[in-house]
This record gives structure tokens, sequence and C-alpha cells, in this order.
């Protein structure tokens, strides 16, 4: 029986097209997020019904040409021609269009219609183009460029039913081969000997447009991806362009000049502006959004409102999430007493492990939900641009901004947004300096230390200036290691920023849902699986070794002082802390204190306890720190069960806070003060702040570039992160009284 292959759907179009808004119109919750085959470039796809069949819906990396110069741009090649391997070339593509300004647009079109798929345009944002008065023949339109054209507005579905309904006809028949471009005598002579030329070296037949990319591409990514390499590739091109400037066509722009002729030839008479029908709110947004001074004003106060919103929404859900993930260890707790390993494995590894995936979710949601909006509105080319000055002399510009803000939200997203950036340097920089953003795991310790040291002394306002100067730290420290790293390490060339600004509009509710379900689908599946590992490894650290004389030891001196407080005999003690549930957790959590005191990682924290005493670490700190190299948020549950409560705590617990706040030095010149001071409790907090502690974030980076890069990464932030802590503990300490 042979098995039909399942037909699939391309969408192609220019950034902020509103490509993606058609995607998730066409494919709902139906969507998954992967990689292309052999590249680190995310494929976003989906299942689709038209036709009266499922088609996959592929949502190609939004690209202004087909010419390649970053891997976006290349897997958006390669899925059209068909040469991603156990990919074949599609059956439809839908190629969405900004129908206000279509000539730009209509070069990317043009360029895959040389491909010999069939191509469907879609006119998208035609309530734009009424709005600024622009009206469009469609039928004119359609029969100029010989393929069929819908006008819709995607994101209140106007001519939606059409656009189907076409899309399906395409899909059903099969479609007809567009007409190509019409090249001059000397271009096409020049295709057919490339085409020739490349054929014979890869050892099969390649399609005019392949050919096509092949002579006028700047980059060999085409020429790399087919297999057509020296020797012979550069005398066969230099032949070419030879050819071409006889004919007086420059080899790098004749392609843009034809094309754009092409354009302005078919849309003569097709297109024409009349007046405007609305006033033009964007140019009157624009004078304050991208103002100089203005602008970062409007910036700051945008992202004051954000970190101040994950600040203060995001702590019941959390409550909540913690409350279950408690109550459900003690559920389990007592089928396991039998075995008090296994319990401790399941209870405090596998259900705290879990617990501690899930309970960032209301954090990583909100901010999502909030980079949706200013995506959606057209706010974040705003914000890009402003940020472009700010990037420029450290040799980045705009487009490394996005990364960076969907770092806020967690490093792996935000390290993955980098691949939009075609120079490998700038990218790698990029990528270098993106987790130094303040990502959401940071926050419980934010959370903890402020509530527990600068809240209480000095009001909510300096507590809520404290988050906000906390995340903020990070882009400012990047800046001038990004200007460090580029000139002593990349040694790049200044980057040109061109950006299109699109029209401002209302976020599409359905697009900010699903980006909130992909998003936190992808924490949990990619950063959620890594910490849950390494919460076990960091379990059996603390766990191992567990001499039983230990616990014995604890136990007895506990009997004894609850026998003689009580006033019941000793042999009595047990039975009476049956009926006493508080004073037999409080004895558990002695003996857990005291196993962790002589664990593996205990022993190493004191070890290394020298190494951060600049920073005003004891070895209690220390340990929490080395068991949040893993996963930041790991050193809440440690803190707990280092001050004998438990590993269920949260950073809102009045009792953790109580037990820092009361702890003091037994030894050494210290000795009798207290540890933690705003100096330690602001220390701790830069550490945080700039360190790479994230197993996964590790991993993404070594995925992304190398895994030497991703150690010179995790090294440098924790070489960073000891400085900041060290040189903040002796500033504060000697201008803020204990």
């Amino acid at each position: 029986m042979k098995i039909q292959k399942k037909k699939t759907l391309l969408l192609a179009g220019n950034p902020n097209a509103g490509k993606t808004t058609v995607f998730n119109r066409l494919t709902g919750l139906r969507q998954r997020v992967g990689n292309y085959p052999g590249v680190t470039v995310e494929k976003k796809s989906g299942m689709a019904q038209l036709g009266g069949e499922e088609v996959e819906v592929i949502d190609l990396p939004g690209t202004y040409s087909l010419a390649a110069s970053s891997p976006d741009e290349g897997v958006a090649v390669e899925a059209i021609t068909g040469d991603i391997p156990g990919q074949a070339k599609p059956d439809v593509i839908l190629c969405v269009v900004d129908a206000t300004n279509l000539r730009r647009h209509l070069f990317l079109v043009s360029q895959i219609c040389d491909f010999g798929v069939p191509v469907v345009l879609g006119l998208n944002m035609m309530d734009h183009a009424e709005r600024k008065g622009v009206k469009i023949d469609i039928p004119e339109l359609s029969r100029r460029l010989g393929i069929p054209v819908v006008g819709m507005t995607a994101t209140t579905k106007e001519g939606w039913e059409e656009l189907l309904e076409v899309l399906g006809e395409g899909i059903r028949s099969g479609g007809t081969e567009p007409p190509g471009m019409e090249w001059p005598e000397a271009v096409e002579e020049s295709i057919g000997e490339v085409r020739a030329a490349a054929e014979k070296a890869c050892g099969r037949e390649l399609g005019k447009g392949t050919a096509v990319r092949l002579l006028l591409d700047s980059s060999a990514w085409g020429a790399n991806e087919v297999g057509w390499g020296e020797p012979g590739r550069s005398a066969t091109l230099e032949t070419a362009f030879a050819k071409l400037r006889k004919a007086g066509l420059n080899p790098s722009s004749c392609e843009a000049v034809l094309r754009y002729e092409r354009s302005r030839t078919i849309l003569k008479g097709v297109v024409e502006q009349g007046a405007p029908t609305a006033t033009n709110w964007s140019a009157k947004l624009d004078a304050v959004f991208t103002h100089r001074a203005g602008g970062l004003a409007v910036f700051a106060a945008l992202m004051y409102l954000v970190f101040y919103s994950i600040y203060s929404l995001a702590g019941p859900l959390m409550d909540g999430i913690n409350d279950f993930f408690g109550a459900l260890g003690e559920r389990v707790s007592p089928l396991l007493e039998q075995t008090p390993m296994l319990q401790s494995l399941v209870v405090d590894g596998a259900i705290a492990g879990v617990g501690g995936v899930l309970v960032f979710l209301p954090q990583i949601l909100i901010l999502f939900a909030f980079i949706g909006v200013l995506e959606d509105s057209g706010y974040m080319a705003r914000a890009a641009f402003l940020m472009d000055r700010i990037f420029g002399w450290c040799g980045l510009n705009g487009k490394s901004f996005v990364p960076m803000l969907s770092s806020y939200a967690c490093a792996i997203p935000g390290v993955m947004a980098t691949r939009v950036i075609s120079d490998p340097k700038a990218r790698l920089l990029t990528i270098l300096i993106a987790p130094l953003m303040s990502c959401s795991a940071r926050l419980p310790v934010y959370v903890l230390m402020i509530g527990a040291f600068i809240e209480p002394k000095y009001g909510a306002g300096w507590g809520a200036f404290a988050l906000f100067a906390l995340n903020i730290l990070g882009l400012a420290i990047a800046i001038p290691v990004a200007w460090i790293l580029n000139r002593f390490v990349l040694k790049m060339n200044p980057q040109p920023f061109l950006l299109e600004m699109p029209a401002y509009r209302f976020p599409v509710v359905s697009n900010i849902g699903l980006r909130l379900w992909e998003g936190g689908r992808e924490f949990v599946t990619r950063a959620g699986s890594v910490i849950f590992a390494f919460s076990i490894v960091i379990w059996a650290l603390l766990y191992f070794p567990r001499p039983e004389e230990v616990g014995e030891q604890v136990r007895r001196d506990f009997a004894v002082g609850y026998s003689t407080e009580k006033g019941i005999p000793l042999p009595g003690v047990e039975d009476a802390l049956k009926n006493d549930s508080e004073e037999a957790t409080k004895r558990d959590n002695l003996v857990h204190g005291a196993y962790l005191e002589q664990s593996y990682l205990a022993k190493i924290g004191k070890t290394v306890q020298p190494v951060f005493a600049l920073a005003g670490f004891d070895w209690k700190i220390t340990v929490g720190v080395l068991a949040s190299f893993p996963a930041r948020e790991v050193i809440i549950s440690t803190m707990g069960i280092i001050y004998q409560m438990g590993g269920d705590v949260d950073e809102e617990s009045d009792d953790l806070k109580k037990a820092m706040e009361g702890d003091v030095w037994r030894e050494g010149p210290k000795a009798g003060q207290p540890v933690f001071t705003v100096g330690v409790a602001l220390a701790v907090m830069v550490f945080f702040a700039l360190c790479m502690q994230c197993g996964a974030t590790v991993a993404v980076i070594a995925k992304e570039s190398s895994w030497g890069w991703a150690a010179f990464a995790f090294s440098y932030m924790t070489a960073l992160a000891w400085f900041g802590a060290v040189l903040t503990y002796q500033i504060a300490s000697k201008l803020i009284p204990p």
C-alpha cells in the first residue's frame, strides 16, 4: 500500500507583514516547534484543513530577500527549493505582503515565483491601506502577476473565507506554475551557464530559480547547500559576471534594479494613492516614542511597569503553585516512610523539582504577555531603533535588542532569537551577553532578599526600586562587556542597522494567547527538563553521605531536651511526638540540617567559602550559591534545608526570612555579628544578577555556537559576578550601617 505524502503549505513574507497572524489563524493550537533538520533554526509548523484534507502549514522565518546571509534566510531558500534533507518541494506557497508597501514586498514575491511552485499572494492589512488612501485593483494585479491575489486583513479575518477557498483550490488542483522573471538576454545566458556548471559539479538537475540564486547572491550559502564548490565555481562566476558587465549590468545590483523596475511596471495603474481617510497617528506617536530623550523616558517607564507587574501579579499565582506541590509532597511522604531515601528522592527531589520548574511559569507568562503586546502593537521596532543608538558604540545594532529583551523572560529563547542576526560575529556577541539580562529565574532571590532586608528597613518604594535596578543592571553591564569582547576578542566591523517601522495596531488577543502557550510549553519542555534533572543531582549532593549516627545523635539530643522541657520520661518522647506534630517537624528539620552540614555539597561549600568571604558570604550562603549553579531557583529550597525548615519553603516564607535575619557568625573575627546585612543581601543579589547559573542556557549556547564559547560565557560571567559581589559588599559595608 502506497503511503500518500502529506501536502504542505509554506508561509513566506517580509518581517512585520502579518505572517504570524495568518499562521495562527490557520493552525490555532495545532502547532509545534522544532528545528529544521541539520540546523539550529527554529521551525514552526501546524496542521490546517484546506481543500478537504489535512495540510501541514510551515511558517518560514521572515526575510526581505532570498539572497541568504543568515541561517534564517538560508532555511527559507532551502524550504522553497526542497533542498532540506527529507523535505520535498511545497505544494503551495502563500506570500503574505503588506498592502501599504506593495512595491517593496513584491521583490521577495518575484524571487519566489522563479522556483516554479504555485504561489498565492495575500494582500494583508487592507484596512491600513484604506485608511492611508491606497486603492488596489486586485483582479488586474492578479492578471499581471499571473497568480491568485486575495485582499485581506488577518487581524479581523476580513477576506479570510476567500483566502481559504483559493488555498484549498491550489491544494486540490496542484495550482499552476507562476511566470518567472523575464531577464535580459545577457542575464539569461549567464543563468544557463551557471546552471550547467553547477549541475555538472553536483551531479543532479537544478531548477532555474536555484541557478538564479547561484549567479546573483553575493554569499556562498546556496553554492554550499547544492554542493557546487571549488575548483571551477569562481571561474564560472567570473565569466558570467564579465558578460553582465559587458551588457552594462552590475552583477551585485542588477537583480534589485531589474526586479524593482518590473514591480514598478506591474503596479502602474494598479495602485493609486488617494487622500488618507484617517489621521496619521503613527507619525504623531513616533514623534514621542522615537524621540532621543522622550523615547528613552517612555521606554524606561514601560520597563518599570513590566517588572513591577511581574513582582506584584505573579506572587499569588506562585504561592498557589508552591502550596499545591507542598501539599502533594505531604500527601506522598507518609506513603514512603519505610524507605527514607526513596521518600526524600520523590518528595525533595522529584516533586520539589517539578514544582521548582512550574513555579516560574506565572512570571514567564506575564513577561511573554508584555513582550507580545509590545511586538503586536508595533512598539518593539521603535524600542529597537532607540536601542540602536545605545548599542552602536559597542559594535552591535538594534537587531540585538529583541534577543536581549526576550532573555528577561528566559535566556533560552533569547539566545535562540539571535538567529535573525546575519553577521556571525554580531550573532555570537549577542549570544555571549544575552544571559546577562535578568531572567525570571533570578526573581525569587531578589524577592527573598528585598523582602527580608530592603523593604522592612526602607519601605516598599525602595524595594520596588531595588528590583528595577537589579533588572537594569544586566543591561548596563552588557554594553561595556560587549565593547570589550568586540574590541579584544571578536574585533567586528560596525554593524549597519536597517529597520522597517511597522504600523501601530491593536494586539490580537489570539496571537498573545498562542505566544503564552508556546512560550510556556517551550520553557517547561526545554528548560524545565534540565532544571528537573539538575534538581535531582543537587538532591543527591545534599543527601549523601548519610551516616546513621549523625541523625541518631540529633534525635537523642532533641529527645533529652524535649523530655526536660515537657517533664515526661525519656522513653515516652516518641509517643508524645506522635501527638505533637509541630515539635516532630522541628526535630526532623534539625536532622535534615545536620545531614546537610556534612553532605558532599556542604563540604565543598566550606572548602571554597574563603573565596566568597570577600563578598561577606558564610559557608551556608556559599552552599546555596554552589547548589544554584545548575539552576538559580534551587537556592531557595537549599536555604530552607540549611536553616532546618525543609525544602518546600519559598521566597515569601516569613520563617526563612526570620532565620536568615537571626543568623550570626559562629566563629572568627565576626563571631556574634549578623551574617546577613544589607551589604550581604545586595552582594548576593548582584552575584545572581551577573552569574550564569543555568545549565539549560549553557547547553543552548553550546548548540547555537560551540561548547568552547559556552564555557567561555559561563567562566567570564562567573568571574564578573564574583567581582561585582565583592565590590558591592565592600562599598555597601562602609556606606550602609549593619
